[in-house]
């Protein structure tokens, strides 16, 4: 399969996914965006359509294990949302499979403090 079909595929998931999860103020949606080299979060409002906040692994240096930087986005992005009075988030996992550095990052804001 080329990397064109992978990408259309991983957008029609994401679409399916985000016809159900819808982020509000009180609990905001946790978008997770995977590169080859990178990993990025986000917590977005949907009803305002802003971000509240974001982190990725280029903020700081980080490990070379991908997994591991992928913990560490994680646990800095729920320390981040826990100084803003957020506690529980609804996760999206953008049309990723939940393995990987995509489980990863959540078990991280887990265990930053973050429900979902």
């Amino acid at each position: 399969m080329d990397t064109k079909t992978k990408r259309k595929n991983r957008i029609r998931r994401h679409k399916r996914v985000r016809a159900v999860v819808k982020g509000t103020k009180d609990r905001p949606r946790l978008s997770v965006f995977r590169s080859a080299n990178h990993i990025y979060a986000q917590l977005i409002d949907d009803v305002k359509s802003i971000t509240l906040l974001s982190s990725s692994d280029l903020e700081e240096a980080l490990d070379k294990n991908k997994s591991k930087v992928a913990f560490k986005v994680g646990e800095i992005l729920a320390v981040k949302a826990l100084k803003k009075g957020i506690n529980n988030v609804v996760f999206d996992r953008g049309g990723y499979k939940y393995h990987g550095r995509v489980k990863a990052l959540a078990e991280g804001a887990r265990q930053g403090g973050l429900k979902f």
